[in-house]
């Protein structure tokens, strides 16, 4: 049995522009498997994920913010 590992990833997003846009990025992306928590910082567009990495990679994450109709980068701060 191997035990998960939660890794805590950043992604800098661009083109949302009201504060409902932060509840669709949260729940698109809060609706993969392996994501813990999801939150969506309005002010400074970054967008804190725990997941799990064997589950569940950047490019997953990036792709549901994709499908929510925003854009968004890995980011290191």
């Amino acid at each position: 049995m191997t035990a998960s590992t939660t890794t805590h990833t950043l992604l800098r997003a661009e083109g949302f522009s009201c504060p409902s846009c932060v509840h669709k990025i949260e729940k698109q992306v809060g609706r993969i498997k392996g994501v813990e928590n999801v939150k969506v910082h309005f002010a400074t567009a970054r967008i804190e994920v725990d997941h799990d990495e064997s589950q569940v990679s950047v490019d997953d994450l990036v792709t549901a913010v994709d499908k929510a109709g925003y854009k968004a980068a890995p980011s290191f701060f």
